[in-house]
This record gives structure tokens, C-alpha cells and sequence, in this order.
């Protein structure tokens, strides 16, 4: 069943994530300005935001399992519109669709985390959660072999057809999850401006946005310096790149196993720091592709050890609402990473990749101050934490 579900992570967030080493070939077809490509990315992660308030929480009141098939059928017809898209604002709209129900990814990972045993919550976020970071990857060096065999809309016919897919075949495997009956989805809707109020959420929350906006940052900036002088990489010369980054993702499952041993804020710290120094490297880019490729190794093991970490501590707080917790969470996921997306091209066509640099190290070092900020309610909350969690530990 954890196979299926960090399939179905991938996949939903592939659809997010796949025009990122292909904004260049998308945008000559679709007639889209350079200062303006991050908006491809950008469209999916806003509609992404809109779903993680108004259909997330929804996990929480009815059957996650028909949820994730009914949203996984809706991300294909997504794609299919982008696919098919005949003008640039038909592409954005599509996006937009597409995010929207691509949060069927927190719905899954709320899912995962429902049916787990606290004692082994951190380890099966980890493995669910990978899925994410492979399908946000490996999407890069997928779409960039379809995009120089068969043109960038061959991406989502692939993703669109992969998502009706597996839309088949959650219905058909996952066991049914109802959450509590007695809860009304404007309740739900509204607990998620009520977490707001709690510290340790909004710490958790700010980190995520800086972490992602950072993450963005890279990853939907970095096929425009790559693309040009002095290196001219093809699109699926770029996607390759996402192969340094999943060998970091995948080298962070462990954050898991010490979130499990309680050692969650410390893991979250520790990478916090590391993100910020594998800017030092990833700023080398003009002139070292090796040290690109470390960089990238370091980020992405920091960003999947954060993230990890951080939902280990929100839904350990919170085990009768994972959904409304999760969905509040990845709202500012979604901020940081549509924020990451549309300033690093911004910057990246007036100061070039030294801007957007310097930009990624800034969202990471802002990410270490919030966590600064927020240890001490954190240690207040795990004082507070069901004495049943900690002795599972």
C-alpha cells in the first residue's frame, strides 16, 4: 500500500513540477515572454494553494480513499486541457486546473499518516513523502527526453494518462478511511485560520515557505542559465540534473527514523544550515557544473529532511485533524514555491544567475531564523505531546 501511495504522490506532483526544465520550449510555442516563464510553474502552484484550503480539510470528514481517486481523475483532465492548449492562456488555465486537485498529494500523505501507528509515523511520512520528492524530480529528466523526442505536449498526455490510471487503481486497492463524521467541511475549512494562532504551526508553516520558496528558486531558474552560454544543455540534458537532486531527496529518508526518535527540530536545524551552504556551491553554476551538482545534492537532502521533520511534528500535535493540519501546512508550501518560481526568472533577466543566488540563499537563511525563532514553542508543545507518542518512541 506505501508503494501505491508514494506513487500516486509522484505522479500528482509531477504535474506540478514538469514544465520546469522545459519553460523555454513551452514558452516560444505558447508566444510567453522570458520574464514571464516562471508563471508556468507558478499557475499550477497557485491553483495548488486554492485546493490545500478548500479541498484538503475535506480529507478529514469523508473517505480519503474515494477523494484521491475523484481528484487524481481531475488532475488528467488538467493535463489533457494543457496539452491540447492552443494559446498561452489555455495552458494557464489548464496549470491552474491541474494544481488545484494535484493537492491530492497532501490528501494521501494525510492518509499515510492516519492509518499508521505513532510509533512508525515518521518512518512511513518518510517513505510516502519520498514519492514527492521522485515525482518532482524525476519529472525534470522525464519531461526533458519526451520534450526533445516528441515536443513538450507529449509530457502531459503521459501525466494525464497516468493519473486516470492510478485514479483506477487507488479505488480498487486502498482500504476505505472516513474520518469523523461529526465534523462539517466549513469547520474544517475554518481550523485551518485557527492553526494559525498556534506557534508552533505558524514556525512550521514560515519555515515551509522559506524552504520551498528557495527550493523554487533553483530548480524553476536554473534551465535558463543552463540553456544559454557558455553550456547550450537540451532539455533532457537539464532534466539529468534531477538525478543529483532525487540521490539527495532519497539520502534524507532517514529524517523519518530520527523524527521518530524525537529528533525532529534538531534534524530540522541542522539541514536548515545545510541549505543555506549549498547555495555557496549552486551559485557556481557559470563556471562549474560539479559543484552544481553537489549543491543540488545538499539541497535537496536538506528540503526533503525539513519537510519530513516538519510534518513528524504538526501531525504528532495533532492526530485527530492530519488533513486540516497537513492541508494548513502545505498552504505555505505552496506560497514559497509559486514565490521561488516567479522571482527567480524576475531576477534571473536583470541580474542574472548571481541574482538568483543570491536570491535561493536568502529564502534559506530566512527559513533558519524562523526555525530559531520557534524552538522554544516547540519544546513547550513536546512537553505537552499524548504520553502514549512519546513512549512510542
Amino acid at each position: 500500500m506505501k508503494t501505491l501511495l508514494a506513487a500516486i504522490c509522484a505522479v500528482a506532483v509531477a504535474t506540478v513540477y514538469a514544465a520546469q526544465p522545459v519553460l523555454g520550449q513551452m514558452g516560444r510555442d505558447l508566444q510567453v515572454p522570458t520574464d514571464a516563464l516562471g508563471w508556468l510553474v507558478s499557475a499550477g502552484q497557485l491553483g495548488y494553494l486554492v485546493g490545500l484550503v478548500l479541498l484538503v480539510p475535506l480529507g478529514d470528514r469523508f473517505d480519503r480513499r474515494r477523494l484521491i481517486a475523484l481528484h487524481l481523475g481531475l488532475v488528467g483532465v488538467g493535463m489533457l486541457a494543457v496539452a491540447l492548449a492552443p494559446a498561452a492562456g489555455v495552458a494557464f488555465a489548464g496549470l491552474a486546473l491541474t494544481g488545484i486537485f494535484a493537492v491530492v498529494v497532501q490528501t494521501t500523505v494525510a492518509y499515510a499518516a492516519a492509518v499508521s501507528e505513532p510509533g512508525e509515523r515518521g518512518r512511513n511520512l518518510g517513505f510516502v513523502t519520498s514519492g514527492v520528492v521522485i515525482g518532482i524530480l524525476c519529472s525534470r529528466l522525464v519531461a526533458g527526453v519526451l520534450a526533445d523526442v516528441w515536443g513538450w505536449r507529449s509530457i502531459y498526455v503521459v501525466l494525464a494518462t497516468l493519473s486516470i490510471a492510478l485514479a483506477a487503481t487507488a479505488l480498487r486497492l486502498l482500504p476505505t478511511d472516513v474520518g469523523p463524521p461529526s465534523r462539517r467541511s466549513a469547520d474544517l475549512v475554518g481550523g485551518i485560520g485557527r492553526l494559525l494562532t498556534e506557534p508552533v504551526f505558524l514556525s512550521r508553516g514560515m519555515i515551509a515557505f522559506f524552504l520551498f520558496a528557495s527550493f523554487g528558486t533553483l530548480w524553476s531558474g536554473m534551465a535558463l542559465p543552463l540553456s544559454g552560454t557558455p553550456w547550450q544543455l537540451t532539455e533532457s540534458q537539464i532534466g539529468l540534473f534531477g538525478l543529483a537532486g532525487l540521490t539527495g531527496a532519497l539520502g534524507a529518508t532517514r529524517a523519518g527514523r530520527w523524527a521518530d526518535a524525537g529528533k525532529a527540530n534538531r534534524v530540522t536545524g541542522a539541514a536548515l544550515v545545510a541549505l543555506v551552504v549549498s547555495w555557496v556551491l549552486i551559485a557556481q553554476l557559470p563556471w562549474s557544473l560539479a559543484l552544481l551538482i553537489v549543491g543540488i545534492v545538499v539541497l535537496d537532502f536538506a528540503v526533503q529532511a525539513v519537510h519530513v521533520s516538519n510534518q513528524h511534528i504538526l501531525t504528532a500535535q495533532h492526530p485527530d485533524r492530519v488533513s486540516t493540519t497537513i492541508g494548513g501546512y502545505m498552504v505555505f508550501y505552496s506560497l514559497g514555491s509559486a514565490v521561488g518560481a516567479a522571482a527567480t526568472t524576475l531576477v534571473f533577466s536583470t541580474s542574472g544567475w548571481t541574482g538568483s543566488a543570491i536570491l535561493g540563499a536568502v529564502f534559506a537563511a530566512a527559513g533558519l531564523v524562523a526555525w530559531a525563532l520557534g524552538i522554544p514553542a516547540v519544546r513547550h508543545a513536546q512537553r505537552r505531546e499524548p504520553a502514549a507518542v512519546r513512549a512510542s518512541r
